[in-house]
């Protein structure tokens, strides 16, 4: 029986931390199965779906040497998991505007009241100290109509953020 666990590790960034913890995994028969890894203010993060017959207790035994190598914080999750769950998004909002204290509360939970899922959430902060400006891509799926969704972010628009929604136009063949 494969046991599912969502891995994550974050640390300053540094060469060879993805080889390290991939090989540390691959040389235990474990799976990969979805991942994202990504930089954010000097410091790396991997967030890492993994399969195989260990059980938490060894899987934190054979990667928290590596972690603790590359001075990286480990936390192990057991979950439920399975391969081919993946969600295709539909719609893309693009956030911009003054950087200010609850900006990603309001959208997002615009959004979520309108019946938009989030599947991926980027930001950054733009602009300089004296004038910051907030940026924010949102990948998500909603089979709301487009217009209920405008509507919701309309509000928004009217204090000064600029929210854009679009469909992504997926071509598969």
């Amino acid at each position: 029986m494969n046991n599912w666990y969502m891995l994550t590790l974050t640390g300053e960034d540094r060469p060879g931390i993805v080889a390290r913890v991939t090989r540390a995994l691959f040389e235990r028969n474990m799976n990969l199965g979805e991942a994202s890894m990504l930089r954010l203010g000097g410091n790396f993060t991997i967030m890492m779906m993994v399969s195989g017959e260990m059980d938490a207790q060894t899987l934190e035994a054979t990667l928290a040497p590596v972690a603790s190598g590359l001075g990286l914080s480990l936390h192990i999750d057991p979950m439920q998991g399975g391969l081919h769950r993946h969600v295709v998004p539909n719609l893309m909002v693009r956030v911009s505007g003054a950087d200010r204290a609850g900006i990603v509360a309001r959208v997002t939970g615009a959004l979520a009241e309108a019946g938009f899922n989030i599947l991926d959430l980027e930001s950054d902060v733009a602009g300089s100290a004296e004038r910051p400006v907030y940026l924010m891509q949102i990948a998500g799926v909603a089979e709301a109509p487009l217009e209920t969704l405008e509507a919701a972010l309309e509000p928004l628009r009217q204090e000064g953020i600029d929210v854009n929604i679009t469909p992504i136009e997926m071509l598969v063949g």
